[in-house]
């Protein structure tokens, strides 16, 4: 088993705050990582998947059923399921303000992001988790097959490079068929998502054109936009905003946007085998979201990313900015 960065900086925070949140996409490792660091804490914990209907019923009456086991720290699975819960665990944490209390587990930013903001504030910290990067492979495993699998762990750690395949192509039609409808609702098109995500896998690292992508899948810009925005929610996307402050000259400002994972990239794109990257022709566009992943996972938190490119031609990949400074 890979071990995570964030477990001791998890740790830590539950020592100095009243609840955590862990928010990440579906699959990067949440639940077994809380539920590792439940085990070593010395009162215990509690473990809800809201998922579960068992779960969530035990949630009907909220307040009793947790002030039952508020010697523990309750770890709730999936907290955007039940919102309502937010404003409790606010007035909970009040009467007993004691650190480590809970941790919140969630895939969709916008919506703990809320809750946390309008209840939570001054009581809780909040981390993102991000798939294995490469200072956790160590020197164990070659960044060959890092960036050809990516960093979930159940697609890096697979035995074969087919069971990676597998388990890419199962996570792939499980989150468009099913993990979309269950985060977002009704109203998602399935068909137009199958024909995003392998458009964005071979655009991956290129400027933002929503009317390209619009034309392509016969949809309205802002309705590929949405669909854009509700994968950069489920930390499936990310975008990195152009860095236009003070320019003088013809800067482009819509953002770059990179699939986060290399191994969906390559899965996206129906590549078989490591060698399969260099034959295709979105080598340098993998390896540039490749490393901005990592680049992203791996810079200190006051640390900014941004790229630049003028219409003239003038770019650079990665412009790290601390405050309005330009450090590299």
């Amino acid at each position: 088993m890979i071990e995570r960065t964030l477990h001791k900086t998890i740790e830590g925070y539950l020592k100095k705050f009243p609840a955590v949140a862990l928010l990440g996409a579906r699959q990067v490792g949440k639940t077994t990582l809380a539920k590792q660091i439940g085990k070593e804490l010395k009162g215990g914990c509690l473990y809800l998947d809201l998922e579960k209907t068992s779960d969530l019923k035990k949630l009907d009456d909220a307040e009793s059923y947790l002030n039952l086991h508020n010697d523990k720290c309750i770890i709730i699975d999936e907290v955007q399921i039940k919102p309502e819960l937010f404003s409790l665990l606010r007035a909970l944490i009040d009467e007993k303000r004691k650190a480590g209390r809970f941790m919140l587990l969630g895939s969709v930013s916008p919506d703990i992001v809320k809750g946390v903001s309008q209840s939570l504030a001054g009581r809780i910290m909040t981390t993102e988790m991000g798939c294995i990067n490469i200072a956790e492979i160590g020197d164990k495993y070659s960044y060959k097959k890092h960036w050809f699998r990516g960093g979930f762990p159940d697609a890096f750690t697979a035995k074969t490079d087919n069971d990676s395949s597998e388990w890419l192509d199962t996570f792939i039609s499980t989150y468009i068929n099913k993990d979309i409808e269950f985060l977002y609702g009704t109203g998602i098109s399935k068909s137009v998502m199958q024909g995003f995500w392998p458009l964005l896998a071979n655009h991956s690292s290129q400027v933002w054109n929503a009317q390209a992508y619009a034309k392509a899948l016969g949809v309205s810009s802002p309705t590929i936009s949405r669909y854009l925005d509700l994968l950069e929610a489920g930390f499936i996307v990310r975008k990195l905003p152009s860095y236009h402050v003070n320019a003088t000259k013809r800067i482009i400002k819509a953002p770059k946007v990179y699939i986060r994972d290399s191994g969906l990239i390559h899965r996206l794109a129906r590549m078989h085998k490591f060698q399969a990257i260099f034959e295709s022709l979105i080598a340098g566009s993998s390896w540039e979201s490749y490393v901005v992943e990592q680049v992203e996972q791996l810079k200190h938190k006051d640390i900014d990313l941004y790229f630049y490119r003028t219409q003239g031609g003038a770019e650079c990949d990665l412009v790290f900015v601390n405050g309005i400074k330009v450090i590299a």
